[in-house]
């Protein structure tokens, strides 16, 4: 006689495999915008480690993307992460990099 609780798991794997290439099809297809992470103005201030008056200061002065619901102000966490890499500081090497670029591509002879 087989056991039963191999049948059992054998059955489980089965269904598994099943649930997870159709999850995986499913992913595929999908053509909508991945979840992106609301944060509120406290939440901001603590992944930004910045006052809340100095945030309330930056969205007032349209300095800082945002929206705004009645009197509540949202922050989408990818826009935020874009607008505090906007202004990266290149390095020496990128500089060195960039003017041996234009050096060979732009000869004048």
């Amino acid at each position: 006689m087989e056991n039963p609780f191999e049948l059992i798991m054998q059955k489980l794997e089965r269904i598994e495999n099943l649930f997870l290439n159709h999850n995986v099809e499913r992913a595929g297809n999908n053509k909508t915008k991945p979840y992106s992470e609301i944060m509120s103005v406290q939440q901001l201030s603590d992944y930004l480690d910045l006052s809340k008056s100095h945030i309330y200061k930056k969205t007032s002065s349209r300095e800082i993307p945002h929206s705004k619901r009645g009197k509540k102000l949202y922050f989408e966490k990818s826009v935020i992460d874009d607008w505090v890499l906007e202004n990266k500081i290149t390095t020496s090497d990128e500089i060195e990099q960039l003017a041996a670029n234009y050096i060979i591509n732009n000869k004048r002879f």
